[in-house]
């Protein structure tokens, strides 16, 4: 069985070590977090965990985060593109918190252990299983969180660096494959997993990415919030992120249109083939009527017409 067969079927592990890693300590890291992300940091209870956006001003998506609460500190868990701005845009806004922020990208290691089977095979390993999504578990010098890149279940395991290598070759001898990031990023969008840098970015507002989990309704105020309750007033926003199949076996760049009756209603963010599925997984910002409608599509500038549907 090959890793990507593993990573659908089974369990895989890839290393995720350059997602960006901020330790969040002082009395006043709960409040900050939470005046500045969209979900509800300042409930979190210890050992829970969370999903959220950070905003511009706009109610632009700047970063995304899994947020981890331990006993002395919160640690942000985001994507390896968005941690240095995310640690610079949350360091502006500490002016009399009693707040300090800690990289520790270079000194805490990260694998992750995902597919249909990854619990099972997490705890054959001995690795503690948290109860909930985004929750933690401490073990040996680290810890073990609830949280996924495919969409498949997933265990995190995060160590110091040092402490990485045994781990990989308890994986190995377990005869768990290692999935390599093309196979991590095919079966991501199979799922209809979207990730930022890829699919979410600062040209997106929270709604558009369908993520409902990353916004709490009723937290308070926080930055970007005024945007996010406009749009929700409003009652729709005119595009939403959407999974996309596209015949054969060439997937589009980023940013190719996809066509109804001669007209643009969707903007692909992200494609891959799937062997298993035999045609291009895609997401896709589209057209809120065409979402309703599913009207036959096409990719824009094909010949022959190359054909897509929701």
């Amino acid at each position: 069985m090959t890793a990507y067969e593993a990573l659908r079927s089974k369990a895989a592990w890839f290393d995720v070590s350059d997602r960006g890693k901020i330790r969040v300590l002082g009395e006043d890291r709960a409040r900050l977090l939470h005046a500045m992300s969209t979900n509800d940091v300042k409930n979190l209870a210890e050992g829970a965990g969370l999903y959220t956006f950070f905003l511009t001003d706009k109610g632009r998506i700047l970063a995304d985060s899994y947020i981890y609460r331990f006993a002395d500190s919160l640690l942000l868990d985001t994507e390896a593109e968005a941690a240095s701005v995310l640690r610079d845009h949350l360091d502006r806004y500490i002016i009399a918190d009693d707040v300090t922020l800690e990289d520790e990208t270079a000194i805490l290691a990260a694998i992750a252990l995902e597919g249909p089977a990854s619990l099972e095979a997490g705890s054959g390993l001995g690795l503690p299983i948290p109860a909930t999504a985004y929750s933690t578990a401490p073990w040996q010098n680290g810890f073990v969180a609830r949280a996924s890149v495919t969409g498949a279940p997933g265990l995190r395991i995060f160590l110091p660096v040092a402490d990485i290598g045994p781990l990989t070759v308890r994986l190995q001898s377990a005869g768990i494959p290692q999935a390599q990031a093309a196979e991590v990023r095919v079966v991501r969008l199979e799922n209809g997993t979207p990730r930022f840098g890829e699919d979410i970015s600062s040209r997106y507002l929270a709604q558009e990415t369908q993520i409902a989990q990353a916004v709490h309704s009723n937290k308070g105020c926080y930055l970007g919030q005024e945007i996010v309750e406009r749009v929700r007033a409003q009652g729709q926003v005119h595009r939403l992120l959407a999974a996309v199949r596209i015949a054969g076996t060439q997937p589009p760049e980023p940013g190719t249109k996809l066509l109804a009756g001669g007209n643009s209603v969707a903007e692909v963010t992200s494609a891959a083939y799937s062997e298993a599925l035999g045609e291009v997984v895609a997401l896709a910002y589209v057209r809120r009527e065409a979402l309703h409608d599913k009207p036959p599509l096409v990719v824009a500038g094909s010949s022959p017409e190359i054909v897509a549907r929701l």
